[in-house]
């Protein structure tokens, strides 16, 4: 059994790491209600520490608090694939471009593939994947544009999460996945960008086909 931590801080990250799992490997599902009093019983903490970590996910975009409705994972709807993916369509690539001409190693993308091949259960692999495309863009050089691919990392988990559980196609992403470290390993930075641009793209249009890049 977990233990509990006795400091408000970490109870609090405790709680927001356990609900932010829940959330991205959906054990919680899109739009489900987040009752204060029931995860404070579930977690063994008070209101406060529950409180505060649904006002941190509601700042990340996984939960909507609402003054009607109280707090609710947040919903994942066509526009809302749109508006995230868009954001990773226009900073991935590049990103991936600059790590790739700066020589920066890969090897944490390498063991990322490796432990989405190795993975048991559909959480571990999603975790592996996150990892495998943070670990392209994060050695760009620029730290600023690693916090903003950061900032949206957790709602295009979320986007992932509603799409894998109507269309398990891990097999096809981990082939793309493999083309892309491959043309990076290659120092083909060209190549690379484009392949993790199409990547991306028809990832989401398949998911939601309504989601057309650049639609109002």
């Amino acid at each position: 059994m977990t233990s509990v931590p006795t400091s408000i801080p970490s109870r609090t990250q405790y709680v927001l790491d356990a609900i932010k799992h829940r959330i991205l490997t959906g054990q919680l599902t899109s739009g489900q209600a987040l009752v204060e009093t029931e995860l404070a019983a579930q977690y063994g903490v008070s209101k406060t520490p529950v409180r505060e970590a649904l006002k941190t996910l509601a700042g990340t975009g996984l939960v909507v608090m609402s003054q009607y409705k109280g707090v609710t994972v947040r919903m994942v709807d066509a526009d809302m694939a749109r508006e995230v993916y868009d954001v990773r369509l226009l900073l991935e690539p590049e990103a991936l471009r600059r790590t790739v001409r700066r020589g920066a190693s890969l090897d944490a993308a390498r063991d990322a593939l490796t432990r989405a091949d190795q993975a048991d259960d559909t959480a571990e692999r999603s975790l592996a994947n996150r990892e495998f495309h943070r670990a392209l863009y994060l050695p760009c050089g620029n730290p600023l544009l690693g916090r903003v691919l950061d900032e949206v990392r957790d709602q295009a988990a979320l986007v992932s999460t509603v799409a894998w559980s109507a269309d398990p196609s891990w097999q096809r992403e981990a082939d793309e996945h493999r083309e892309i470290l491959r043309l990076a390993l290659e120092g083909d930075a060209e190549g690379a960008a484009s392949a993790l641009h199409a990547h991306i793209a028809s990832f989401v249009q398949r998911a939601f086909p309504e989601a057309r890049e650049g639609r109002a």
